[in-house]
């Protein structure tokens, strides 16, 4: 069990704020974490990891994390621009981890990548590199996986994809996994609980399915498209299988993911 207790001054996207984190994840739980930009989901992996400090304290399996440095937690971070060695192959960046040469067979098999063992990092594209990326991560087979969007940058079918082979690497060795997604395809098929963050507090805590089915307000989708009508800025958005037309501020762009009900926008 993961026991989390903390407390941080931030600057959020409205000001000042304070991210106050009481909260406890079970074993082998599969946590997303959502909110609006600025909410603080980030700066919480951050403090896991120990890139961060904050006041307070984390326990994991009852052992305190508050001073160990980030080298001796058992973690994986998987970062959205994957934050790979492009000089490296695909096997020399898994083995700068750990020299474990069946693990790593075992991680490459496991997302089908087995083939390119041998090439350049920087040879290989988006979604090719976020497998390495995930099996890097779990080269020291972490208690706590930590992914920041990890499928962001990825298309459609690549998202569907990764989201299968990080379900079954999730499955296969156990881990505790908390996620920050803003994106609902991704938290519906992966994660087991949900966690809406608000200025630096959870504000909603359950599965998927009980949140939207009780809220709507939280559904997050990216503009696909913009276009001026009269005095109003509308933006094209996919929703459930469905390309809709609502209306958003000016200031909006496209690749912004933005909050909407089927009744309105929330930036």
């Amino acid at each position: 069990m993961i026991d989390i207790n903390i407390h941080k001054q931030l600057h959020g996207s409205q000001g000042v704020m304070a991210l106050d984190i009481n909260l406890q994840i079970q074993k082998g739980e599969f946590v997303a974490l959502m909110g609006e930009s600025g909410a603080g989901k980030t700066t919480l992996l951050r403090i896991l990891a120990g890139l961060e400090h904050a006041k307070g304290k984390i326990l994991v399996e009852g052992n305190s994390w508050e001073n160990m440095p980030p080298q001796q937690r058992e973690i994986g971070f998987v970062f959205q621009d994957y934050a790979l060695f492009d000089n490296m192959t695909v096997e020399e960046n898994l083995f700068f981890v750990q020299n474990d040469q069946a693990l790593a067979c075992e991680l490459l098999e496991l997302t089908e990548m087995s083939s390119l063992r041998q090439r350049n990092v920087a040879r290989l594209s988006g979604g090719q590199k976020q497998r390495v990326s995930l099996c890097r991560a779990m080269m020291k087979k972490p208690k706590l996986l930590l992914m920041d969007e990890p499928l962001s940058s990825l298309d459609f079918s690549m998202r569907s994809k990764l989201q299968h082979e990080i379900k079954r690497l999730h499955e296969r060795f156990g881990t505790t996994t908390i996620m920050v997604s803003h994106d609902i395809h991704d938290v519906f098929a992966l994660s087991s609980r949900v966690l809406v963050l608000e200025q630096g507090k959870i504000i909603q805590d359950g599965t998927a399915r009980q949140l939207w089915l009780a809220n709507d307000k939280y559904c997050s989708v990216e503009v696909l498209e913009l276009e001026e009508k009269s005095d109003k800025v509308m933006a094209t958005v996919y929703v459930a299988g469905k390309l809709l037309e609502v209306e958003v501020n000016s200031d909006v762009y496209i690749g912004q993911h933005i909050q909407i009900t089927l009744n309105g926008v929330y930036l």
